[in-house]
């Protein structure tokens, strides 16, 4: 029972990092990348359908999106979510393709995109500490039934808080990095 805990809170904190970075791959930084737009909803037929599953997305520049739709009926609709979306970004239709250039960021605008990864960075960092208090009253229940000694209680919550500041110090890391892409010039 002990180690299905620890097991747990790793695949837990593990999952928690993927989806962070996921989250910051969505935060742009003045390159392209398809993961920019990918989940812009549509309304395609009266269906609300992410970009991805509606169109071919790809980066064959640093400064620009090429959007292909599968469908030659959802370019308009496609263009409008686009333009309607809180990126600010203004799309070529030619009707063979959507092209999205992607301007340089200004200084403050940058200065909003960092603000916004730290608070998303905070929001994971909570989270990691919820699994972490999740991890200690399993084991405390443990305890509680007899399953697991004292002894271990206590060595379980050492090891639940070592791989809390693990993760905590990944997340910063992580938050590092995307700051810096952010940032560059």
């Amino acid at each position: 029972m002990f180690d299905q805990v620890l097991q747990g809170l790793q695949r837990d904190l593990e999952e928690t990092i993927v989806a962070l970075r996921k989250e910051l791959s969505r935060t742009r930084t003045g390159r392209a990348t398809p993961a920019l737009v990918e989940n812009v909803i549509v309304d395609y037929y009266g269906a609300r359908t992410p970009l991805i599953q509606l169109a071919g997305i790809s980066a064959p520049e640093p400064r620009l999106l090429v959007i292909q739709p599968y469908d030659k009926g959802s370019f308009a609709a496609v263009e409008r979510a686009l333009q309607q979306s809180d990126l600010g970004l203004n799309p070529m239709n030619d009707g063979k393709l959507i092209r999205l250039p992607i301007p340089e960021l200004t200084e403050e605008r940058r200065r909003e995109f960092v603000k916004h990864c730290r608070k998303v960075a905070e929001e994971f960092r909570v989270s990691v500490r919820g699994h972490r208090r999740d991890a200690i009253d399993m084991l405390k229940t443990l305890e509680k039934d007899k399953e697991i000694t004292e002894d271990d209680l206590h060595r379980g919550h050492d090891l639940v808080q070592k791989a809390t500041d693990e993760f905590i110090k990944h997340v910063d890391e992580i938050l590092t990095k995307k700051e810096a892409e952010i940032m560059e010039v």
